[in-house]
């Protein structure tokens, strides 16, 4: 049943996300995971793990060498026989008796052991029949593969977050600047105010001064402002690998609309738990690890049995097909029976490894169910605080409408009206800054949460 409404769930929330989705900030995101340069590193990653898949097959083909060689030599040692000694007396009495020459004298051997004028050139064939650590092999590197495309997916999660969390702010910033700029107008217009009631004899010039210094005051402010918008814009750029400078396409009414629902904290802790990629990265390391494990086991256990054979020529000088052809095929068999327990061992350190990893994701489920927990307090504190600036807003600009009509009619003093602006202008951007808190706070909540889209 909690599997049921936790799909219900799911598609409640993903429907609603959907629905508030920026279709220029998706454009964004998929502009900035084209061009990243991390991405484009683990793209050469993932292709050097797909040589590598290659580079282990290639050991299961046949292995053909040309192997040519020629020797010099000079001195070293020597393999003297006297059998010109020993045979030439016997030669001779036996001429003698026969008298013939039918027994030649032969000299005494004086050879000198290291070949001279010697060559051999020959092609050297290899294949193996079976070798549990080719075959072995190639499985660990095709997880190895999975390893680095789990890598990239962790990559790619945590640049659309940060292009994500980029775009609100730099929204913000420039929301921030429009606040401003609005303050600056009624300031102006509360100038132009003053200025008439003066004219009339209505008010004294201190109130004039006083409305021109807040301007100033503001435009100072405005400055400030445009600074941020222009951090927010270079970080957002970089993120895209796009030149600082690069125009940026503001949603300003998708951020103002922009209101997700919470759900429980439950819900997003099963969500993180479920497709949070560092968790198909551990996966898939546990994978590797098990199939470095039976790499040792099938290694300690079976032998290696191969075919090969050379064809060639060798003999003292170069004059091939006269009496230099030779022909040579083999067959073996590798077992090793005893290296001091090292393939107990080696098997040992795999599972060892393993173990590691597999405690590593159950560190990495509790890390991370925390994580999700904090980022949900987070954020529906965040939540809390921006309704609580809305209504604050709301009755400051209610308190301004009213001061602005007593001052006009001179019921009211100018530090009435000018506390009622800036209380107005204070909750304005606090009511920004409380908005950029919450949808970076969600945007984290997300984030942690990996909830789909």
């Amino acid at each position: 049943m909690k599997t049921l409404l936790n799909i219900l769930l799911m598609t409640a929330l993903g429907s609603c996300t959907f629905a508030q989705k920026s279709t220029i900030l998706e454009n964004y995101i998929t502009e900035g995971i084209t061009n990243s340069l991390a991405l484009k590193q683990e793209n050469l990653e993932i292709d050097k793990a797909l040589t590598a898949i290659a580079i282990a097959k290639a050991n299961l083909s046949p292995r053909i060498t040309f192997v040519p060689t020629y020797s010099l030599a000079a001195g070293g040692r020597k393999l003297n026989f006297p059998i010109g000694d020993l045979l030439n007396p016997v030669y001779s009495t036996l001429n003698a008796l026969t008298k013939s020459s039918q027994f030649p004298q032969v000299a005494n051997v004086n050879e000198q052991l290291a070949p001279n004028n010697f060559q051999e050139t020959k092609l050297s064939f290899q294949y193996p029949i079976f070798n549990a650590d080719i075959k072995y092999g190639i499985a660990i590197q095709k997880e190895l593969l999975q390893t680095e495309y789990a890598k990239k997916k962790v990559l790619q999660f945590e640049l659309k977050n940060a292009i994500e969390t980029a775009y609100m702010q730099y929204l913000t910033a420039n929301a921030g600047v429009k606040i401003y700029e609005n303050a600056r107008k009624t300031l102006q217009e509360v100038e132009l105010l003053n200025k008439k009631l003066i004219d009339n004899d209505m008010a004294l010039k201190d109130g004039l001064l006083s409305a021109q210094y807040e301007v100033i005051k503001m435009d100072q402010e405005i400055q400030n402002a445009k600074k941020n918008v222009s951090l927010s814009q270079y970080y957002f750029n970089f993120l895209l690998n796009k030149s600082f400078e690069s125009p940026i396409i503001t949603d300003s009414l998708w951020l103002q609309s922009f209101r997700p629902t919470l759900f429980e904290a439950d819900y997003y802790v099963q969500s993180a738990l479920q497709y949070r990629p560092e968790f198909n990265q551990l996966d898939q390391a546990i994978v590797t690890s098990q199939a470095v494990v039976k790499l040792q086991e099938k290694t300690a256990k079976l032998p290696q049995v191969f075919v090969g054979g050379n064809a060639g020529f060798q003999g003292f000088g170069y004059h091939f097909f006269k009496n230099q052809a030779y022909t040579v095929v083999q067959a073996g068999l590798s077992y090793e029976l005893y290296h001091g327990k090292e393939k107990k061992k080696k098997i040992e350190q795999a599972k060892i490894s393993k173990s590691i990893i597999e405690i590593k994701r159950e560190e990495a489920q509790k890390q991370i169910a925390m994580q999700v927990q904090q980022a949900y307090l987070e954020t529906r504190n965040a939540q809390n605080n921006l309704g609580t600036y809305l209504a604050a807003k709301e009755k400051t600009k209610k308190i301004l409408d009213i001061v602005t009509s007593k001052y006009t009619n001179g019921k009211a003093i100018y530090l009435e009206i000018s506390k009622a602006q800036n209380d107005h202008l204070q909750t304005q951007l606090m009511e920004q800054v409380a908005q950029n808190e919450f949808l970076t706070k969600y945007s984290n909540l997300k984030k942690s949460s990996a909830l789909p889209e």
